[in-house]
C-alpha cells in the first residue's frame, strides 16, 4: 500500500517531511489533540504496567535529597584526628560561600559556625571575617566585644586589614569567644613526662645540641644562672631560632642568634641586634620573663616565644597555628620533653590566665 493513500487520511493534517497533502486550520489542531491523548494514554498504561511488575512502586516522583537535609555530626570526622591546614582552608572557603551566597545558598548562621572552626585552628582569614560578621550584625547578633578579640587574633599573625580594625576597636574586653576560648589538642609527649608536667624536670641533664659552637656554649653556660635559666634551654631555643647563626633575620625582622624583633629588643634593653652578646642577653630576660609569667610551663613558654604571650593567653594554650605547633614540638624534643622548669617568681606576676585555670 502507498503511504501516501494510508496516512494521513483524506484531509488530515500531514507532520513535516511526511508524503502527502497537509491541511491547516482545526482539522489540523484537532489530530494534534487526538495524539496527544493516544501518548498520555500509553504513558499512563506503560507506569501501571511497571507499577504491577514490581518495577515501581509508586508513580509519585522520588524526592531529591541534599546534604542539607542530613544530619551533622557534633564533632566532624575530620576533627576527630590531626587538622590539617588544608582542611581549615576547605572550612573557610565554604563558610565564605554561604556567607555570601554563592552558588545561590546563603546561610550565615552555618557560615558563622563554620569561620569558628577555621579561626579555632589558628586562620587569619575567618577570624577576620567572622570578626566583620559579628561587628556589623550580617546574618548574626552583632557583637562588638567578640568581634574586637577576633580582629586582634588575626592582627596579632599579621594580618592588615585586621590590624586596622583591631586599632579602631581597641583592646578586647571581657572573655574570649568560644572560637578562640577552646584548647587546642594537646601536644604529644612521652606519658612519663606527662606524668611529671606539674613539677619541675631536673633530675636528668638536658641535651646540649651537638651542632652548637663551643664559644656560644660556653657564653651561654657563663649567663644562663644569671637569669635562673637552664642552659640548654637557651640553647635549644637558639638552635631551633636561627641555627646559631648571628646574621640570621627572618621575613618578619626577627634578628640575631635569638631571633629578636625589634619591638622585643627594646623592651628588654637591647641596643644592637646585631652584636651576638647583646642579643643573648635580650633573649634570655625574655625567656626569663616568660618562665616567670607562666610559671615555669615550658610548653607555654615556647608557644609564647614564638607567637606571643597574648595569643597563649587568648587560646589559653599553645596556638593551633602550624608554626607555633611545630616550634614547640621540635624544642620540647631537644630537651627529651621537659615540661617543667624552675623559674624567679619575683621577676612578673603570673599570667591572669593560670589563675583562672588555665
Amino acid at each position: 500500500m502507498d503511504c501516501a493513500q494510508a496516512w494521513p487520511p483524506r484531509d488530515g493534517f500531514t507532520p513535516p517531511g511526511w508524503p502527502g497533502r497537509p491541511l491547516a486550520g482545526g482539522r489540523a489542531l484537532e489530530a494534534i489533540s487526538t495524539l496527544a491523548g493516544i501518548v498520555k494514554r500509553l504513558v499512563t498504561s506503560l507506569l501501571t504496567l511497571l507499577a504491577s511488575g514490581g518495577l515501581l512502586a509508586s508513580t509519585t516522583a522520588i524526592p531529591s535529597l541534599s546534604l542539607d537535609q542530613l544530619p551533622r555530626p557534633a564533632t566532624p570526622p575530620a576533627e576527630a584526628g590531626p587538622v590539617v591546614p588544608a582542611q581549615v582552608e576547605r572550612w573557610r572557603q565554604e563558610a565564605e560561600a554561604l556567607e555570601h551566597g554563592d552558588g545561590g545558598l546563603r546561610d550565615p548562621v552555618r557560615a558563622a559556625q563554620l569561620y569558628c572552626r577555621a579561626a579555632r585552628h589558628g586562620d587569619a582569614l575567618a577570624q577576620y571575617n567572622l570578626a566583620w560578621m559579628l561587628t556589623n550584625g550580617r546574618g548574626i547578633e552583632r557583637d562588638d566585644a567578640q568581634a574586637a578579640h577576633l580582629f586582634a587574633a588575626a592582627a596579632e599573625q599579621g594580618l592588615e586589614q585586621a590590624q586596622n580594625m583591631a586599632k579602631t576597636l581597641g583592646t578586647p574586653l571581657g572573655e574570649p569567644p568560644a572560637c578562640l576560648r577552646a584548647p587546642p589538642p594537646e601536644l604529644p609527649a612521652p606519658p612519663q613526662a606527662k606524668a611529671k608536667a606539674t613539677q619541675p624536670q631536673r633530675a636528668v641533664p638536658l641535651p646540649i645540641p651537638p651542632n652548637a659552637p663551643e664559644p656560644i656554649v660556653r657564653f651561654v653556660k657563663l649567663v644562663a644562672p644569671d637569669y635562673q635559666l637552664a642552659p640548654e634551654l637557651v640553647l635549644a631555643v637558639m638552635a631551633t631560632e636561627s641555627n646559631f647563626n648571628p646574621l640570621a633575620e627572618s621575613p618578619k625582622n626577627a634578628q640575631g642568634l635569638m631571633q629578636l624583633i625589634p619591638d622585643t629588643a627594646a623592651r628588654f634593653k637591647v641596643r644592637n641586634l646585631r652584636d651576638p652578646a647583646q642579643n643573648i642577653h635580650g633573649g634570655m630576660a625574655y625567656l626569663r620573663w616568660l618562665m616567670a609569667y607562666f610559671q615555669g610551663d615550658v610548653q607555654l613558654v615556647l608557644a609564647a616565644y614564638n607567637a606571643g604571650e597574648r595569643a597563649v593567653e587568648r587560646y589559653r594554650g599553645v596556638p593551633p597555628y602550624a608554626e607555633t605547633q611545630s616550634y614547640v614540638r621540635r624544642i620540647l624534643a631537644r630537651l627529651n620533653w621537659t615540661l617543667r622548669l624552675p623559674y624567679d617568681a619575683k621577676i612578673t606576676a603570673p599570667s591572669a590566665m593560670l589563675a583562672r585555670g588555665g
